[in-house]
């Protein structure tokens, strides 16, 4: 079939929305009818060729929702009409670390995942003959997707879908680092680093934790105000005294956890230094630049402190995504402030130039 999507050509070139063909899915597989998807970072970050990791050309996108247009065979916990957000971190249930509950990291087509192929090892998309690589599994810059059963989870058909496709990245990475990586316990004292998407999705997952007290740190004052509204009880504008602010309001010791939810490695510092002595634990959930490493001193991990990685909140996604939802829905999480902006395709470039601005907390992406 053919349909529209935006490809990435060149590295630090605006993506161009043009006419490509999508093969039909093979065992396993599904084809998805996007509805909506959100233009995350992690496309920018792509696209910039900040990512040691890229290639092109690709059809980038990767936070989607849409539904169930036909299924290849073997697929059997989906079926056309069904309701899906799409999962760059899949969950094929049977690997070693999908069996264990101390991991999201499936293993089962991260290879070839990586390298920007189906799990067979070939695309679905190609332009004029030539195979386009798949972008994260995903690629929801685009009209349609194919995509491994695996790799998609099962939603409400309740939940619309500009709010759904929040679920396929940035969102439940923050709720899933509060919940899922720290586990962060009834009356603690919380400090997330960082009010974009993973930043807002933690203070709202350290609430619906329990925490007594979230404070949230970021440089712009109307981040902040919509950290409060997902429950931030003190609200720090970022600077070099930051740590020294956090230490007065929690008695010298600290927070009892930490998020870091920038990429900025100076803040992953802070982070750590903000932790509380004795059993502080520092989540990092954002995603550093190349080259990029993380100074610690040694006192404060002999002191105590602790420091966790958090790749998609520790999220699950086909088990989990769907639960997320339904929490959503019953007004437990409010996502309206998050959508900042809804645009077409054919802007996908305005969305990132959007986000570059800091322009409101997510462009969406939706399809007629």
């Amino acid at each position: 079939m053919k349909m529209r999507a935006a490809l990435l050509e060149q590295f630090g070139e605006p993506l161009r929305v043009q006419e490509v063909e999508l093969a039909e899915p093979r065992a396993g597989e599904v084809l998805v009818r996007l509805a909506a998807c959100g233009v995350c970072h992690t496309d920018l970050y792509t696209a910039s060729g900040a990512d040691p990791s890229g290639y092109a050309p690709t059809v980038l996108g990767h936070e989607g929702a849409g539904v169930v247009e036909q299924v290849g065979s073997d697929v059997t916990l989906l079926a056309p009409g069904d309701h899906v957000v799409t999962l760059f971190s899949p969950q094929c249930g049977e690997c070693i670390h999908c069996r264990d509950p101390r991991t999201n990291l499936c293993l089962a087509i991260r290879e070839q995942q990586n390298k920007g192929f189906l799990p067979d090892g070939s695309t679905r998309i190609s332009r004029d003959g030539e195979p386009i690589r798949h972008f994260m599994g995903c690629s929801t810059f685009a009209e349609y997707t194919v995509m491994p059963e695996i790799a998609l989870a099962k939603v409400s058909p309740e939940a619309p879908f500009e709010h759904a496709c929040l679920f396929a990245c940035g969102l439940s990475t923050g709720l899933g680092a509060a919940i899922n990586t720290a586990a962060v316990q009834p009356g603690s004292t919380c400090v997330v680093f960082g009010a974009g998407m993973v930043g807002l999705g933690a203070v709202a997952g350290c609430r619906l934790q329990g925490a007594e007290r979230i404070a949230c740190v970021d440089l712009s004052p109307e981040r902040l105000e919509l950290a409060r509204g997902q429950g931030a009880t003190d609200l720090l504008l970022a600077g070099e005294s930051t740590v020294e602010e956090i230490l007065a309001m929690t008695g010298g010791f600290g927070a009892d956890y930490t998020f870091e939810a920038t990429g900025n490695v100076a803040v992953m510092g802070q982070a750590v230094e903000a932790a509380r002595m004795g059993w502080g634990l520092c989540t990092v959930a954002g995603v550093a630049g190349k080259g990029e490493t993380l100074d610690v001193v040694p006192r404060f991990l002999i002191t105590g402190r602790r420091i966790a990685g958090s790749s998609f909140g520790g999220v699950k996604g086909r088990d989990q995504v769907p639960v997320l939802v339904e929490r959503y829905l019953a007004g437990e999480i409010d996502l309206s402030p998050f959508v900042s902006h809804r645009i077409g395709l054919e802007e996908v470039n305005r969305g990132f130039e959007l986000m570059e601005a800091q322009d409101g907390i997510r462009s969406v992406i939706e399809f007629a």
